[in-house]
């Protein structure tokens, strides 16, 4: 390569994203043109290390291993332990991808269902695969669940103090409930049957749609894990939408995920079991907004995150499922 010359590059709330355009000594036919240079934040001190180290592990180890097309192409993944810096040089879908909307409006049923039918492909890829938790990804083990209910109630804590009367004591009640019921509630994964690998941050904005017949590429996989596929389509659907939207399209996407599972491989999971999981995850992402406003997320991300999937978590019967 002789040079390489920014042509674009933005903030996001947790990195930092540059459009290169490359130029070469000699003949480069199937050399890139162009390349995203994803990159942790100048000012942030090392304090989103974690997802930068998470999502260049996914490169590492998930992504490198999959002959499916849909996740963007990674030229080069680097994380340095004693700096806190990381580096990604991922494949540029600026001129043949789009993103479907501007956040927060939401796509189209159309778009909606190709999603959901990507991440059908994507889950079935990885449905049971033998390498999780050995070789790829890690496993919530006992241990690992008490601690992780110990770091949230030391989280919510101060997330109360924080809102004050914001969160009336009924909706208290929930999480400390939900603390208390977490043991419990995690022996679905412990099964290991039925799991995956899933984004964690599946929001509808994190995904390249064709601007003609090429596949659908998901990208951000800075927090992604072994767990239920319903996972990332509670989080799109659930956490995201309000109780109109979801009311008419939910089940006809679960549908569409269901039956775009089975014709990819997916035996043994039928469409009662899907519901069971996509309700359990929606009483699970109540979390999520927990998690987002620690980590200092903007509060216009958070709270209405918090507001919708509370309203989800009613519609849905979760409430039964804390005993």
């Amino acid at each position: 390569m002789a040079s390489a010359v920014v042509v674009s590059s933005r903030r996001t709330v947790l990195s930092l994203i540059t459009r290169l355009r490359l130029t070469y000594d000699g003949p480069a036919a199937d050399a890139p043109q162009t390349v995203i240079l994803k990159s942790a934040l100048p000012d942030q001190g090392g304090t989103l290390w974690n997802g930068g180290r998470q999502e260049v592990a996914f490169y590492t180890q998930v992504a490198s291993l999959m002959s499916v097309p849909l996740v963007p192409r990674c030229f080069d993944a680097q994380c340095d332990a004693g700096s806190k810096t990381w580096h990604l040089l991922l494949e540029d879908f600026t001129d043949s991808h789009i993103i479907a909307t501007v956040w927060p409006l939401p796509p189209t049923f159309e778009q909606c269902e190709s999603i959901v039918q990507a991440r059908a492909r994507f889950h079935a890829a990885w449905w049971d695969d033998p390498r999780l938790g050995s070789t790829v990804g890690s496993r919530l083990d006992s241990d690992g669940m008490t601690g992780l209910m110990q770091r949230f109630s030391e989280q919510f804590a101060r997330f109360t103090d924080r809102v004050g009367d914001r969160l009336p004591r009924e909706r208290r009640d929930l999480y400390e409930r939900l603390v208390e019921a977490g043991p419990r509630l995690i022996e679905r994964n412990h099964s290991h049957r039925n799991l995956t690998i899933v984004q964690g941050d599946a929001h509808v904005w994190n995904c390249f749609l064709p601007r003609d017949g090429e596949d659908i590429r998901l990208f951000d996989w800075d927090c992604w894990r072994i767990d239920v596929g319903s996972d990332d389509l509670a989080y799109m659907i659930a956490m995201h939408w309000y109780p109109d939207r979801r009311h008419r399209m939910e089940r006809p996407l679960l549908d569409r995920y269901h039956a775009a599972l089975m014709a990819h491989g997916v035996r043994g999971y039928d469409r009662r079991a899907l519901d069971e999981d996509y309700r359990l995850s929606a009483l699970w992402h109540i979390m999520t907004p927990v998690w987002q406003a620690q980590n200092n997320l903007p509060p216009v991300i958070w709270w209405n995150n918090l507001e919708r999937i509370l309203l989800a978590f009613d519609d849905l019967g979760c409430r039964d499922l804390l005993g």
